[in-house]
């Protein structure tokens, strides 16, 4: 059974930095294709940035503006989500998530329904 927890998630002024961290257990890590998606409250969910097996990055460009860095470590079975210039809209619950489906030549997928393992989220609040 493949596990996802999140942390790292929490309370911050605008322009400040965080980073988010996941930890998966269970699986193959090495073989997924890893995503960040984030909930704000009355949205739909949201694709934030996503790194492949290769790791290949995508992000979304509407929004990440360069701000944003994901990363992972094959050896600890962690990604991570590093967030600076925080803004009062990036407040939302953010998701880990894997893509076991991820091939390797590719890039990472942007799709939230390619993605089967989810964590339970991490709030993040960033304060005006």
């Amino acid at each position: 059974q493949v596990r996802l927890v999140e942390s790292g998630g929490g309370l911050v002024q605008a322009g400040d930095s965080l980073r988010l961290s996941c930890a998966v257990s269970g699986g193959m890590f090495g073989r997924y294709g890893m995503g960040w998606f984030r909930q704000a409250p009355g949205k739909e969910r949201e694709f934030v940035v996503a790194i492949a097996r290769n790791g290949g990055t995508k992000d979304n460009e509407d929004f990440v503006k360069g701000r944003f860095t994901i990363s992972r470590d094959n050896a600890k079975k962690m990604v991570f989500l590093q967030m600076n210039r925080l803004k009062p809209e990036d407040t939302a619950v953010y998701y880990c998530a894997a893509n076991p489906r991820q091939i390797l030549t590719s890039l990472p997928s942007t799709r939230s329904d390619e993605y089967d393992y989810w964590g339970q989220g991490t709030q993040v609040t960033v304060s005006s």
